[in-house]
């Protein structure tokens, strides 16, 4: 299977070239990825169990979903397909919270769009190469756990968090949109 290709970005945005995964993440380019926070009817955040499998972060706690941009696809787009490919939903409505630029780690260089939406776990049909095990947390259950120490939250998923509860965080933000938020902190 040929590597996916993504857009290489400067760091406004804006489209320069285009490169295969690797690629990107050897030398460091500026790329788009997506993250979903989907809610579920108990008003509970769900998190998946990244899959043993991945190289970055096995088992680690993270977002509902992540995805990375594929060249010439839109953050919605790719947000969906991330819903499809990770959870196997279709249809779920969401919005957009917040465009950011962040670094991931050592030549990990993205923006990247966070979105919410709603969707009941009972519909969800994980692929085990992706996604391990989903759960859902409230936010305070979140933090608690991560002051516990004994969960592995990827790193990037805690500075989503932290912003999302109004807190400093790493997220480098370049645009907010004026929906609520489905969550409370």
């Amino acid at each position: 299977m040929p590597d996916e290709m993504l857009d290489v970005v400067d760091e406004r945005d804006r489209v320069i070239g285009q490169a295969p995964r690797p690629e990107v993440h050897a030398r460091g380019l500026w790329h788009r990825g997506v993250h979903v926070f989907l809610v579920a009817p108990d008003g509970k955040l769900i998190v998946q169990r990244r899959s043993r499998g991945r190289k970055l972060m096995p088992l680690g706690l993270d977002g509902s979903v992540a995805e990375h941009v594929q060249s010439g696809e839109d953050y919605a787009r790719a947000a969906r397909r991330g819903l499809a490919e990770e959870l196997g939903l279709h249809g779920v409505r969401f919005h957009a919270l917040v465009k950011y630029r962040m670094v991931y780690g050592p030549n990990d260089n993205e923006i990247s769009t966070l979105f919410e939406g709603r969707a009941d776990p009972q519909r969800i049909a994980l692929d085990p190469g992706e996604v391990d095990s989903i759960d859902r947390f409230g936010l305070d259950e979140l933090e608690a756990l991560q002051a516990g120490g004994r969960e592995l939250f990827c790193p990037w998923f805690v500075e989503l968090l932290r912003w999302y509860r109004g807190q400093s965080s790493a997220l480098q933000v370049l645009h907010t949109y004026p929906k609520n938020r489905l969550l409370l902190p």
